[in-house]
């Protein structure tokens, strides 16, 4: 099941895609928001609450909100892929495997809906692409094992985990090129766990302007969904509706030589089977 978060006639609010039209499950349920409904134990009535549930609008007359607008944790991991981390190498940075994830966080204002602009702020010229799988959890937890990461996952979705680079490397830390208003792209939906079998290697791949710029898939990632969300939850608790964005592969844009950049005016896609695609527009800052 795919579900989403949007905006219809002014007002937020969440659902589910059937065929080419929504259901509006806030309305069928009286429950606010998507992450309130998979803490619920209505979301393993999903099916039935569905199907019972009228149409409300075309898919394509719906403003996409981000999946999880107001997640409490955005946890991102970093070079999490090894095509990724040797290619960081062969650019010149040294960055040794590390024997834990590095993980850094995502502010909520920092992410935008699929269809909306990714905005290059006006301090920056080297805007990148990094396509990557998010992973939404389903249920609280802390220090979670890793042979039962797989039962506090909700679903899966897409992120476009674009870096400010310039700020980026302002410092050994990165967090100041991740969180930037309106650089997270994520999206279009949420697809339910139940439609993905655990550990399925999954091809991911980014296109700018219509152009092959990442073509990969989740079996290169070097720490393992089940290891992000155990080490992640070693730190703080889990709770639904916390996102963990699992790092990109090979293929971003500083790496190149010569390096390139999203700029005004592109469109940049990221799809991962079996999930869809999120496409953002780039725009400039005001």
């Amino acid at each position: 099941m795919k579900l989403l978060s949007f905006q219809l006639a002014g007002k937020d609010t969440w659902g589910a895609v059937v065929g080419d039209h929504v259901v509006d499950l806030a309305a069928a349920t009286g429950i606010p928001t998507l992450a309130e409904f998979i803490a619920s134990p209505r979301f393993a009535e999903r099916e039935s609450i569905v199907a019972q549930a009228a149409p409300a609008a075309r898919l394509s007359d719906v403003k996409y909100l981000p999946v999880i607008p107001h997640a409490e944790k955005i946890v991102c991991a970093v070079r999490n892929y090894l095509d990724h981390h040797q290619e960081v190498l062969a650019a010149g940075m040294q960055r040794e495997l590390s024997e834990q994830p590095p993980i850094f966080l995502r502010t909520w204002r920092s992410q935008c809906a699929h269809e909306q602009a990714i905005i290059r702020p006006h301090v920056s010229e080297s805007l990148d692409w990094e396509g990557e799988l998010a992973v939404i959890i389903g249920k609280q937890g802390r220090c979670i094992a890793e042979a039962q990461a797989w039962d506090h996952v909700a679903g899966y979705s897409i992120y476009n985990d674009a870096s400010v680079r310039e700020w980026q490397f302002h410092a050994k830390q990165i967090t100041s090129g991740k969180n930037f208003e309106s650089t997270g792209g994520f999206g279009p939906w949420m697809v339910t766990a139940d439609e993905i079998a655990p550990g399925r290697q999954l091809k991911l791949e980014t296109r700018l302007n219509g152009e092959v710029v990442q073509s990969s898939h989740t079996g290169h990632m070097i720490f393992s969904i089940p290891k992000l969300i155990a080490y992640a939850s070693t730190i703080f608790t889990l709770v639904p509706g916390d996102v963990i964005v699992t790092g990109t592969p090979a293929g971003v844009g500083w790496s190149r030589k010569p390096p390139r950049f999203m700029k005004p005016g592109d469109v940049c896609e990221v799809e991962i089977e079996a999930v869809g695609t999120l496409r953002n527009p780039i725009a400039q800052q005001n």
